[in-house]
């Protein structure tokens, strides 16, 4: 049984949501540098935008899980 309120839940999620916000900062920021490269590795570029949607999904998963507790 949980002891947290729905409240502390809610906190507990937004600081996830912080931290996916940053991997998806550092993410866009690996796009702008392999861009910038002489010779951009679509690869590499394929990854990253995978990452990116996936960091996309698990934020709307949160926000869900927000709506819910709320």
């Amino acid at each position: 049984m949980s002891t947290l309120t729905n409240e502390d839940k809610i906190a507990i999620i937004n600081q996830h949501k912080r931290n996916l916000d940053y991997s998806k900062y550092g993410l866009e920021i690996s796009v702008i540098e392999e861009n910038a490269s002489s010779s951009p590795i679509q690869e590499r570029l394929t990854l990253l935008a995978s990452q990116i949607a996936d960091v996309d999904a698990k934020l709307q998963a949160l926000d869900a899980e927000i709506e819910l507790l709320s």
